[in-house]
């Protein structure tokens, strides 16, 4: 595609496909997502019927069809096209634009005298030398359309036959119009010349006007190449074998022969194949790409690996339980390409001029024409009204451009998610990253965002005559059925402290309060003091006030006569949520914490940090209700919490933020996942859509301003009052350099610090 209104052809010759239910083009990716019955339709006929307008479907194939390794395939697929095809075309663009660059420069020097000899300031060519360019420029015209050209002439000749037009058409017209009046010159001179003025001709025009659009093209499609290099870098984190142990022996075998169990054999230096969970040995890894912590963690038996992640020292073997497209990193590579093929709301504007752009520019162009020949006649006399006339026709048709337009937001967004995935910071889509934009409040869960989510058992509080021992036994072997992270801090500390743990049965989760079950016949509570209350237990809770106080959230043990006694367990905090928290609120964000633990608890951890709002003892509902209260003063409300039992929140947010730690992302469940589970990535990620949608903005702006500005400009509508008439040569300059620089306007996203 060459620009927004290919894309524009291309989607509606889609939607009227019978079989076809949606399909969205997206030009900055040049890929195309369409939903259709395979029972009436199949790709190959949709490419059909888009062939006769100079398109077609690179449909992906599958490694066997394509002659492929699977490691080929999957980086074939993986890019916006592959990247080999890509750099052809990009190559035969620039042994084009080389060809026609010395033929500009002669026409732009003919050009340049002509203007100087009218001030005076050279003497006119000689009578040999003129008569030489006189002769040679129709040559040097020809050569540049019917070859440099030729895609544009492709675009004149659709449009006549199917009725389709685009960007090419327009250059096509314009061009084509420019070399038939000179062509029409040089033939028919000496008969015209009482009629005409036969000294103007453009066949410089055609030249230098083609070089320019080939030129911009060409820096437009290198420059687009870079905008994809997120993708390429993730793809390039994959191994192509690995070693594995099969019937006692080590053997490499692909990747993509890797199956479910495998024993996988880590050696120094290598990266991590699949992902999988430590059988033996143990290591040092680099798992920046997924945390974006630079200091490699310690890995142990039972510890998980992830692709992709790089082993620095020691050697360890591991049981592969996630493959091929199961790993995160192939998640993170499909993540990252959907949100950079998708298309944010602020594009729906741009897309609905792109649709009638080019229809509407035509028209503005014969109607200039006609004015300056109706109207300018009058004035100027026939022969200089035609003249000036054709330049308006050239000059309207070289300098409106839908593709800066087209390029505005999908080049913004690919970079920006691009950006984001090295953070790791992963963006669901654009429509994600522009409602971030808007967020000015953020509600955050206690566990797992604002503290590390690996509780201990901080103290025991005995209020019965079982032993210590006995309570905490009691207390684990209920808790192993749970999967929180309280639960887990107990269970570990029975474990480290060998306190053997009971057999529990008619075990049943309280929702929000905590749990039951009866061990040896003897039924037990435990949980918060919601469960307690429930229970119409009282007990002396002086001691329990003391220790939230400080930050623990208490467990209870109870049976239903009374209360047996409680434990502590304290959550540290990440040493980042201080400094996020602060970084929020220079930003203009409020920030809420919402948590089920205990209120004084949840309020010292509150305090520490820095929150504005503290709701403490809510259930999952109750999230869910805080923020449709939030929302309903008119508040735009992110939620950051584990993914699991914030679901309910996270779907109800304006932007759900998933705080994805290693390998358990739940990559699906939110709008933006944050790797390795860092709260200040989540003060990034806003920065991120606060320089990206000012990336579209500028880039919208100033190519609205353009079309607005140029259009009438190249028509003529200056010129009775300043007589500014623009020349066709600086139209395609200008009309070349708007694609040009919203692609690198939007590459500056990439430098920008978050």
């Amino acid at each position: 595609m060459h620009c927004a209104s290919c894309s524009s052809v291309i989607e509606k010759t889609f939607k009227k496909v019978a079989g076809v239910e949606s399909a969205e083009v997206n030009y900055g990716t040049e890929k195309a997502k369409v939903s259709f019955d395979p029972s009436k339709i199949n790709p190959h006929d949709l490419s059909k019927h888009i062939e006769p307008f100079g398109y077609s479907l690179e449909i992906p194939a599958s490694a066997e069809e394509m002659g492929m390794s699977a490691e080929e395939h999957a980086t074939h697929l993986g890019l916006n096209q592959s990247k080999k095809d890509k750099l052809a075309e990009v190559a035969d663009m620039r042994t084009k634009v080389l060809s026609a660059i010395p033929l500009a420069i002669i026409a732009a020097f003919i050009m340049g005298w002509d203007i100087f000899t009218q001030y005076g300031i050279v003497a006119e060519m000689g009578y040999a030398v003129k008569e030489f360019f006189h002769h040679l420029l129709p040559l040097l015209a020809t050569y540049i359309l019917f070859v440099v050209g030729k895609p544009y002439l492709l675009g004149f000749y659709r449009f006549l036959r199917y009725g389709k037009a685009n960007m090419d058409t327009l250059i096509g017209i314009g061009t084509v119009a420019a070399y038939l009046y000179s062509f029409a010159v040089t033939a028919f001179e000496e008969a015209l010349r009482p009629f005409i003025n036969v000294e103007y001709q453009y066949y410089d025009v055609t030249i230098v006007v083609i070089t320019f659009i080939a030129l911009g093209k060409y820096l437009e499609a290198r420059s687009k190449i870079k905008t994809g290099d997120a993708i390429e870098k993730l793809l390039n984190l994959q191994t192509k074998t690995a070693l594995i142990i099969r019937d006692g022996k080590e053997v490499e075998i692909s990747v993509n022969d890797v199956k479910h169990g495998d024993l996988v054999i880590i050696k120094p230096g290598a990266k991590i194949p699949v992902d999988g969970v430590i059988t033996e040995g143990s290591s040092f890894i680099d798992e920046s790409m997924v945390t974006g912590e630079p200091m490699p963690a310690q890995k142990k038996i039972n510890d998980s690996v992830v692709a992709g992640t790089i082993n620095t020292s020691g050697s360890f073997t591991f049981k592969a339980t996630k493959v091929g497209s199961e790993t995160l990193l192939a998640q993170i590579i499909k993540m990252v390409e959907d949100a950079q093929g998708s298309k944010a709301p602020i594009q729906a504007l741009a897309d609905k001029i792109s649709a009638v752009f080019v229809p509407i520019v035509l028209v503005i162009a014969f109607l200039a024409l006609g004015a300056w020949l109706v109207v300018g006649s009058q004035y100027l006399g026939f022969s200089q009204a035609l003249s000036f006339g054709l330049v308006s026709f050239v000059g309207i048709l070289v300098i409106a451009c839908p593709c800066a337009l087209g390029l505005a937001t999908p080049m913004a967004i690919i970079v920006g998610v691009g950006k984001g995935a090295k953070e790791g910071i992963l963006i669901k889509d654009a429509a994600t990253l522009e409602k971030l934009y808007k967020v000015n409040t953020v509600v955050v869960d206690k566990t797992g965002t604002i503290t590390k989510g690996k509780p201990t058992l901080a103290n025991i509080q005995n209020l019965s005559d079982v032993e210590d021992d006995e309570l905490v036994s009691i207390i684990a072997s209920l808790e192993k059925k749970s999967e929180h992270p309280i639960a887990h801090a107990i269970v570990s500390y029975a474990q480290e402290k060998n306190i053997p743990l009971s057999e529990t049965s008619e075990f049943e989760g309280i929702q929000g309060k905590g749990l039951k079950g009866t061990i040896k016949g003897v039924k037990y509570f435990v949980g918060n003091t919601k469960l307690v209350s429930d229970l119409k237990l009282h007990f002396d809770i002086a001691k329990l006030n003391e220790f939230t106080s400080e930050g623990k959230t208490p467990v209870i043990l109870a049976i239903k006569e009374k209360v047996l006694g409680f434990v502590m367990v304290a959550d540290e905090i990440k040493q980042e949520s201080k400094q996020a928290v602060a970084d929020l609120h220079k930003l203009g964000i409020k920030v809420v914490m919402l948590t089920g633990d205990d209120e004084k608890a949840a309020k010292y951890i509150a305090s520490l940090v820095g929150i504005d709002d503290v709701v403490a003892h809510v259930l999952p509902q109750d999230k869910l209700e805080k923020i449709q209260a939030i929302q309903s003063q008119g508040r735009v409300v992110a939620m950051a919490g584990d993914g699991v039992n914030d679901a309910p929140a996270l779907a109800q947010a304006d932007v759900g933020i998933a705080m994805g730690t290693g390998t358990d992302v739940a990559i699906e469940s939110a709008g933006i996942t944050l790797l390795g589970g860092d709260i200040s990535k989540l003060v990034k990620a806003i920065k991120l859509s606060k320089i990206t949608m000012r990336g579209i903005k500028q880039n919208l702006f100033w190519a609205f301003i353009y079309n607005i500005v140029g259009i009438p400009l190249a028509a003529g509508v200056f010129y009775p009052i300043f007589g500014w008439l623009l020349n066709p040569v600086f139209a395609g300059f200008a009309m070349a350099m708007s694609s040009v620089s919203v692609v690198s306007n939007s590459l500056r996203i990439k430098a920008k610090k978050m």
